[in-house]
């Protein structure tokens, strides 16, 4: 594959690309997929009102996908989960814009995975090059690349990129063979602290069932939206996400949902929606119309942690944030991700802010790993 034989094509929509030709760069990664993508884009939740204007990129060889980025130009930071508010009033206040700038992420979904999909590494180099050169073209003030997988880290190492590092918080299957299991890897403590959540829950006599993507009914979709929606409505926000986004999920990607319901008396009052692949789980959208002491904890993470061991799943992700899912089990996990930024003297003030940053962020998480929930081995 010789570089003269490929153009680079600035995309405006998902719908713009052939669904198969992009799951297969995926890898069969369920965050990164072309129904997800496409169905924030076709339900107007992803759009250049919304703030979220798409400019994905694609290197075609002839009518063949060989590499690709989902890529927005954005007019604030909403929906990032890397807060960089701070970068942005720093601009503005030497007189310089920061919006728009160009991002190369998931809307709405702070999630590790493959990011500069392509079929070789070659094809992946051109196509960061791609995004670098958009960037400077377009004249936006810096451009972002969010949740890289670790296997883009060693190319990102760019000179003219700075990386940022934080920590989530994931669940790993050390091969268990059911829940009990599991809770036996966990110190005393821990153990008995998830026992009484879970009985709290059970003894307010609430019952839950997961539900897989294509057996979700429409009453079961009605009733999530509603919880999603009070749980945004309770706090005085607006959701970032509608009823036609998680229809579209439901009718172009069911294998990848799982839905946690929990009932009292007969009456649905809560509901935790995750998304699958075939390696991991994704705790991704929760809502409550009715609030039960450890309930949240129970549907959004003990729930999910049974359902990954029950089908072999390698790990399970809660979501961005969240030091209490260790006392869960679940552990820290370093995060990524890269910058470039038009401004020299700004960019010099960031790099001198991310080496402090760094030095606080590896003491962190080294306190974090010495709170680990488990026993020591053997």
């Amino acid at each position: 594959m010789s570089a003269g034989s490929l153009r680079v094509e600035r995309h405006a929509s998902m719908a713009s690309f052939d669904p198969l030709q992009w799951d297969r760069l995926s890898g069969g990664c369920a965050t990164v997929s072309h129904a997800l993508l496409d169905a924030f884009e076709a339900s107007g939740c992803v759009c250049a009102e919304t703030g979220w204007q798409p400019s994905h990129l694609g290197i075609h060889d002839g009518d063949t996908l060989v590499a690709a980025a989902p890529g927005y130009l954005k007019s604030h930071s909403y929906g990032e989960y890397v807060f960089d508010w701070a970068w942005a009033e720093a601009l503005e206040r030497a007189g310089r814009a920061y919006y728009p700038k160009l991002l190369c992420a998931i809307p709405f979904t702070p999630v590790p995975g493959p990011r500069l999909l392509a079929r070789n590494p070659h094809a992946r180099r051109l196509l960061l090059d791609a995004w670098l050169a958009l960037a400077r073209d377009t004249g936006v003030s810096s451009a972002h690349l969010l949740f890289p997988d670790d296997a883009a880290l060693e190319m990102l190492q760019d000179p003219t990129l700075q990386l940022r590092e934080s920590v989530q918080f994931h669940w790993h299957n050390a091969g268990y063979r059911d829940y009990p299991h599991f809770l036996e890897s966990l110190s005393r403590d821990k153990r008995k602290k998830i026992r009484q959540e879970r009985r709290r829950v059970a003894d307010a006599g609430v019952v839950l069932r997961r539900i897989d993507g294509a057996d979700i009914s429409d009453a079961e979709l009605a009733l999530f939206v509603t919880c999603y929606r009070n749980t945004y409505r309770v706090r005085g926000q607006r959701p970032y996400l509608n009823e036609l986004f998680f229809a579209r999920l439901r009718e172009r990607m069911p294998q990848a949902l799982m839905l946690v319901v929990a009932s009292r008396d007969g009456r649905d009052i809560a509901c935790a929606l995750n998304l699958r692949d075939s390696r991991r789980l994704y705790g991704r959208y929760w809502g409550e119309i009715e609030y039960v002491p450890c309930l949240h904890f129970e549907a959004c993470y003990h729930q999910g942690i049974e359902y990954a061991i029950e089908r072999g799943l390698e790990a399970f992700e809660g979501g961005a944030q969240g030091e209490h899912k260790m006392a869960r089990g679940f552990s820290p996990t370093r995060t990524w991700s890269a910058h470039w930024l038009r401004d020299e003297d700004f960019a010099a003030a960031v790099a001198r802010h991310l080496e402090m940053e760094r030095t606080g962020m590896a003491l962190h998480i080294s306190e974090l790993e010495e709170r680990t929930p488990y026993r020591p081995a053997g």
